[in-house]
């Protein structure tokens, strides 16, 4: 953990995505004004990846939600999930100029703290959204999915349509050290009625939440073993590649897949029975809370604080007594990406 400042790296590979709103022209520079004499609210935007649909949701809904609010974003990204260093750098880069917020989806739990801390120290508010820091209180607020009661929802609900058939779980979670993974792993657990060291888990791999890598280890772990009647998935993108592999073994309609996201190609691919149901969350009410808790920050002072659940669903088709879930017309309506 870093006392004090580091100087920003050169020559860092970073993805860059910036949206500069209002007036062409006005950079995030510490003179931007809105026209009227005053600065702009500057906010920025650090999310894990710019491919995971999730976080392309994410970053439009923060452009349409900045413009809304009289504010421009500037949002940075790392190169995959996992990424930390890309993710420190781009902190250290909206430090330099000098936004009022930053927003970020933090991939590792602790590593980007210092950052985090240095942001605060020069008087930014820093939210986290989607992920939380550990500590929570590393970072002014949180707004995010309720992780461990997301993985809940699935669990309870896979272990229903088991239907009281001896679970045989394969387990792909996304990245050593997410609060996200560790709590959604643990919650599905929870719902499913088993331990982490349960015979019932026949085997387990981490993803980094990527579909190529999920569909990967999936067919390692089905080298291992054809005996899998379910199957735990961190997100969607892992989802879509556990059934891939689980399609070419010709083992769809033994496996039961339950994901979390709520993605449009999600809530499709379980109308199509590619996964048994999916736990929708909205990305865009976290970027839509993170923008305005910053621009009003930026106006009043007023910091936010604490955690705010910004929602669940269980979606599926084939409902199960005792879980309350939409169909997948509901889910469509609602789907984001």
């Amino acid at each position: 953990m870093e006392a004090s400042r580091r100087q920003p790296r050169q020559g860092v590979t970073l993805l860059l995505v910036v949206t500069l709103l209002l007036a062409a022209g006005c950079g995030g520079s510490r003179g931007a004004s809105d026209g009227g004499g005053h600065r702009k609210v500057s906010v920025g935007l650090v999310t894990k990846t710019e491919t995971n649909p999730f976080f392309v949701t994410m970053r439009k809904a923060a452009a349409d939600a900045a413009e809304k609010n009289g504010a421009e974003l500037i949002a940075l990204t790392g190169k995959f999930d996992g990424d930390n260093e890309g993710q420190v750098d781009a902190v250290e880069s909206l430090i330099a100029r000098h936004v009022q917020g930053i927003l970020i989806t933090p991939s590792n739990t602790t590593g980007v703290l210092g950052a985090i801390a240095e942001a605060r120290r020069e008087g930014i508010l820093v939210i986290a959204l989607d992920s939380a820091t550990d500590p929570a209180d590393a970072v002014d607020a949180t707004y995010a999915t309720d992780n461990l009661k997301a993985g809940r929802l699935q669990g309870a609900y896979v272990r229903a349509v088991l239907a009281g058939r001896p679970p045989e779980l394969i387990m792909l979670d996304g990245t050593e050290g997410s609060s996200v993974s560790r709590q959604r792993h643990d919650g599905f657990l929870k719902g499913f009625g088993i331990k982490n060291d349960s015979p019932a888990i026949r085997g387990r791999a981490n993803t980094n939440g990527d579909r190529n890598l999920a569909q990967a280890a999936t067919e390692n772990l089905l080298q291992r073993t054809t005996h899998v009647n379910s199957a735990y998935t961190i997100n969607e993108p892992v989802a879509d590649g556990a059934s891939a592999a689980i399609a070419a073994r010709g083992l769809t309609r033994q496996v039961t897949i339950g994901t979390i996201d709520g993605g449009c190609d999600g809530v499709r691919a379980v109308r199509a029975g590619k996964y048994a149901a999916t736990v929708m969350q909205f990305p865009v009410t976290m970027a839509d809370d993170g923008v305005a808790a910053v621009t009003e920050f930026a106006r009043s002072g007023r910091k936010p604080v604490g955690f705010t659940d910004t929602g669940t669903q269980l979606i599926t088709d084939k409902p199960v007594r005792g879980l309350a879930s939409r169909t997948t017309d509901w889910g469509l309506r609602h789907c984001w990406g």
